[in-house]
């Protein structure tokens, strides 16, 4: 069975999020430099920052979350494609985000970050070899597709969000109990949407 990439570069949550703040004193930074900053063979990282970010306060930014939705969809949809490096068009590569602000929201992460790190461990990695990972992978490409289409209505894409972070953290550490809880997780989200709606 073919196995999926290996983490290379950053490992665990807290090497993401020490990587993404790691970022030149301007102003304001353009997504593409993010981008460079984590772009490695496993596209597990760029597909956690786009997700933890819409769970920060940085959601209250006016398109914030459909551009992390976008982005995601887009990061998911070129796992599937067993891509080794992610493609972006040149207008989200140019969005440009407060360098503060996204140390700020990212600097509130660091405690929960290392706290989730001594939780995860590489289990029942089959879960995350091909054809299984695209399961989860499928799952994070619908969340950041909706995202866009939910942005006005209050909380759904940080829930959203949420889900997909589990996932990308199952992915980064091989660790496929997380990504199963994470899917039955998933399912009981819909069946109780469902019972609401009903």
């Amino acid at each position: 069975m073919e196995r999926n990439e290996q983490p290379v570069g950053a490992a665990t949550v807290t090497d993401v999020i020490e990587q993404a703040c790691d970022l030149p004193d301007d102003d304001s930074v353009a997504c593409a430099d993010i981008v460079q900053q984590l772009e490695t063979d496993n596209s597990a990282p760029l597909l956690l920052i786009p997700a933890l970010a819409v769970v920060t306060p940085l959601s209250g930014i006016p398109g914030f979350s459909s551009l992390c939705g976008i982005a995601i969809a887009l990061i998911a949809a070129q796992m599937m494609m067993c891509r080794s490096r992610a493609w972006f068009p040149g207008w989200l590569l140019h969005k440009r985000i407060p360098t503060a602000r996204l140390r700020g929201a990212f600097g509130m992460l660091r405690k929960p970050a290392r706290w989730i790190d001594t939780l995860t461990s590489q289990r029942m990695e089959i879960i995350l070899d091909r054809p299984l990972v695209f399961a989860p992978q499928a799952v994070c490409l619908i969340c950041g597709a909706t995202m866009p289409l939910l942005e006005l209505v209050p909380l759904t894409s940080s829930l959203l969000g949420a889900l997909v972070s589990l996932m990308a953290i199952a992915m980064l550490a091989r660790d496929g109990v997380l990504a199963l809880l994470s899917m039955l997780g998933l399912c009981g989200v819909f069946v109780l949407g469902f019972s609401v709606v009903s």
